[in-house]
């Protein structure tokens, strides 16, 4: 596997925190060789999501990330993607549109384990699922 930039979903951290052994994850697999990006809406997801008791955990665990930044260029990207999907009659949760602009914007793939909402969105790259 070739060191690449890869932004990471909500999804595919969740999973890696629930499995006993963190070396079967998707995580742990990709971190091997590549370079991991959250986007600031999985950041927002995460600290908002934990319990009182896991929020040091939390923090330490986005500090091993790059986190890409809600932009304004990832807005004009998100509206785009949010008009396209209405038109179908397949709109997604916004959060999830957010991170999918965010990848987009960045010309990064995401690697997610929702693959279902994420295939509907043109020109994002899905990997590792």
């Amino acid at each position: 596997m070739e060191d690449k930039r890869i932004l990471i979903d909500t999804s595919v951290v969740i999973d890696h925190f629930r499995k006993k052994n963190k070396q079967k994850s998707l995580l742990y697999e990709l971190a091997k060789e590549n370079t991991l990006f959250l986007s600031a809406i999985s950041k927002f997801e995460f600290l908002v999501g934990a319990k009182l008791t896991q929020i040091r955990q939390t923090k330490e665990i986005i500090e091993g990330f790059y986190v890409l930044s809600f932009n304004s260029h990832v807005a004009d990207v998100a509206s785009d993607i949010s008009k396209k999907l209405k038109a179908k009659n397949k709109i997604i949760e916004f959060r999830d549109i957010f991170i999918a602009a965010t990848a987009i914007a960045n010309d990064i793939p995401l690697s997610t384990l929702n693959i279902k909402h994420f295939e509907r969105i043109e020109n994002l790259e899905l990997i590792g699922f």
